[in-house]
């Protein structure tokens, strides 16, 4: 426990402190991480110029009441912090001035905290033997209507009240504003001639050690050598006025990616030495994967270090250019840390900032694929966590945009661009953005399936109806409008009414894994669409991400895992430290690394990027929830050629363990009740063990709780 936290009971005169490592700050769902993420999303720069983000911003509520009712044997105290100005209530009546410590009588009370704060969110520490503050307190915009944990409205002083969202800030001197990620120094591998190699791609602030003269100088980063030594083409740079009679370390005011710097100084500035000072998000790996093939451990590897790059305050898209939170690129980033971190806080963070405040005028970062994103986030962040609080806490937000969204239908009841929308999709040479999209329709049916789901969480049994109609309606005008049985597929498009004959791969490979075809409508989409290489290629990991998602899903791993191999090891062939942006295998040179028609534009580290990590715990390892939380999960192994793998996949209460031979499965899993499906030649075999058949050399074991499986078997 932190020292200030003990000292500040001790001067109450406790001689128990254990209630306040449960004491954290408390605020309204969301106003923090709306906040940080205006401090994060404005930090990007290009060319030393500000570059802020071109969709509406929103802002915390400024003023937020703190409420709970508590119920005393005896007298106790408790201590206050806020962070803003504040007042303190009990039983309706106003204590004088600003109380840092109240006492509150035996019997059944109410304390309400008022606080305003304009710069930062208003919020509240609040200890004490038997009283603190946490999730259970709830909050107040004074928006006069109440709100129980069922989420339905109730008749409380007539105000609308949510549980408080808190975080891991227990210290009642660092209040959340405080939060910053912390840093480590860290040395370069070589200098030349003014380049500074790192040694691979990084991030954080770099220190200029022994600097002194007078003059200018300018510090050009890469992330590769060609951009840092282009002084015209660098994307990011800083620039120092320096007059240093003496020597002195200047550590520059904003943390940015490299790998390379370029340091050219004018006048006779001189420096001794350049470091960094790494800045990184505290996030422990829980998942791992090895096996028997050294260059997929290596690509799983890279992989990670990628994904932890951008694992930031939020889930950002890459670390070098925008650093800002988009929706599709975060989407991926939450089911890669599934199977690695597992951290909820960097999730819910994310989606919260994503959304922002009602009222809705555009879509999430103005892109209508990535509102549906969002709503496929908070349905897996359920599936994989089972924390229904969120989703409660969040309905209400839920509702208000998908209104916003069906109520810019066209009269087939299908969505179409309009004036404010992008339809962004993919980076795709030439692919047509007119009409009525399929890939558009299928994620706003998905989209739709979640608000039912989420409805039911809340006992809102008319909007489960509502939107599951919605739902089942749009899947059907899918097939209805969109499938062609000449092709084999789901075209691409309609306009004016009438299907287009191009076929694309992506509502496609989305209707496989999201099992919106029946088992012949897959296998002719396999063949039709993709392993069709007339149908356009996706150049993307964004999309390959789904793309090899969907082949998994067929059973494909092996074909896979050589995709894996050509095209994440194609980046480590050309010297790749972190995965890119985009990869376009017959490119050479410096060529690798423009886009946007800029020579240097492309992100060399950027999260979608890392979905490896995703693939092989999910379809390799084969672990995956079947209902919230992992009460029920599958374990379904293929080794897709391999020899040998080994992983751990991390749930809500501990590790599922899977190590697969072409001989023998090893399963441990500490909680719920799993399915393990496999295929061999023989019989399974092992202690303790009910195998049912399935037919055609499938078998399923069911997995108990706290128990090591141990099964010998025999690879198809």
């Amino acid at each position: 426990m932190k020292r200030p936290v003990v000292l500040l009971l001790l001067l109450l005169g406790f001689t128990e402190v254990a209630i306040a490592q449960k004491a954290r700050w408390i605020w309204y769902p969301g106003d923090f991480d709306i906040w940080l993420s205006n401090k994060v999303q404005n930090r990007r720069t290009e060319k030393g110029s500000f570059y802020p983000v071109f969709w509406k911003m929103d802002s915390h509520y400024v003023l937020v009441e703190f409420h709970k009712v508590v119920e005393l044997k005896e007298p106790k105290q408790i201590a206050i912090h806020a962070e803003g100005t504040y007042n303190v209530k009990l039983d309706g009546n106003l204590i004088p001035g600003t109380p840092e410590k109240v006492w509150v009588p035996a019997g059944k009370h109410k304390i309400n905290i008022k606080v305003f704060s304009q710069a930062t969110v208003p919020s509240v520490w609040i200890a004490g033997k038997t009283i603190c503050s946490d999730a259970s307190w709830r909050v107040t915009i004074e928006d006069k209507e109440w709100i129980d944990e069922t989420g339905k409205a109730s008749d409380v002083s007539a105000t609308t009240y949510h549980y408080a969202a808190t975080g891991e800030f227990a210290d009642p001197m660092q209040p959340p504003s405080a939060y910053k990620l912390p840093v480590v120094r860290k040395s370069a591998v070589a200098t030349t001639s003014g380049l500074t190699d790192f040694g691979k791609e990084t991030f954080g602030y770099i220190k200029l050690h022994g600097l002194r003269g007078k003059g200018k100088l300018t510090i050009y980063y890469g992330e590769s050598k060609e951009e840092a030594l282009s002084t015209a083409g660098a994307e990011t740079l800083d620039q120092l006025t320096v007059d240093l009679p003496v020597k002195k370390d200047s550590v520059m005011p904003l943390s940015k990616a490299f790998r390379f710097v370029n340091i050219v100084k004018e006048g006779n500035v001189v420096l001794d030495s350049v470091s960094m000072l790494y800045e990184y998000a505290d996030l422990p790996d829980k998942g791992s994967f090895s096996c028997s093939d050294p260059e997929l451990n290596k690509i799983y590897d890279v992989a990670k270090y990628t994904l932890h790059l951008c694992s930031r305050e939020f889930f950002i898209d890459g670390i070098k250019r925008d650093r800002w939170i988009w929706s599709g690129d975060a989407y991926q980033s939450d089911l890669m840390n599934y199977y690695l971190m597992n951290d909820n806080t960097t999730v819910t963070r994310t989606l919260y900032a994503l959304r922002g405040k009602d009222p809705v005028t555009s879509h999430i970062n103005t892109i209508m694929d990535y509102t549906f994103y969002w709503f496929m986030g908070i349905y897996d962040y359920y599936l994989y966590t089972g924390d229904e609080q969120f989703m409660r806490q969040n309905y209400e937000r839920m509702k208000s945009l998908i209104s916003w969204v069906l109520e810019r239908r066209n009269k087939d009841g299908l969505l179409e661009w309009r004036p404010g929308d992008w339809i962004f999709i993919d980076w795709a040479a030439g692919l047509s953005k007119e009409g009525a999209i399929s890939f558009e329709q299928l994620l706003f049916a998905r989209s739709l399936e979640t608000m039912s789901l989420c409805a039911k969480l809340v006992n809102d049994k008319d909007g489960a109806v509502y939107y599951g109609e919605l739902a089942t309606t749009l899947r059907k005008k899918l097939f209805d409008y969109y499938w062609s049985s000449q092709k084999n597929a789901l075209v691409h498009s309609r306009i004016n009414g009438q299907p287009t004959e191009t076929v694309t791969r992506y509502a496609n490979m989305f209707a496989i894994f999201f099992d919106y075809f029946d088992a012949a409508q897959k296998q002719a989409v396999k063949k039709s669409v993709l392993l069709n290489d007339d149908v356009q290629k996706i150049t993307t990991p964004y999309m390959r991400f789904y793309e090899l998602e969907a082949l998994c899903a067929m059973g494909e791993q092996a074909y896979v895992l050589k995709e894996m191999k050509d095209y994440w090891g194609g980046m480590l062939q050309l010297g790749a430290t972190s995965f890119w942006e985009e990869y376009k295998p017959g490119l050479t040179g410096a060529d690798h690394y423009a886009m946007y028609g800029r020579p240097f534009g492309k992100s060399l580290c950027h999260a979608w990027g890392a979905s490896p990590i995703y693939l092989l715990g999910k379809y390799y390892l084969g672990v995956k929830p079947l209902t919230a939380g992992y009460k029920t999960y599958l374990v379904q192994p293929e080794l897709g050629g391999l020899q040998w793998m080994k992983g751990a996949v991390p749930t809500p209460d501990g590790n599922i363990l899977v190590d697969v031979s072409t001989k023998q499965i090893k399963v441990h899993a500490p909680a719920g009740t799993g399915t393990l499906r496999i295929k061999s030649k023989t019989m399974p075999a092992g202690n303790d063990i009910e195998v049912i058949s399935a037919g055609d050399n499938n078998y399923e074991i069911t997995i108990k709780p706290a128990r090591d499986y141990v099964i010998n078997y025999t690879a198809l």
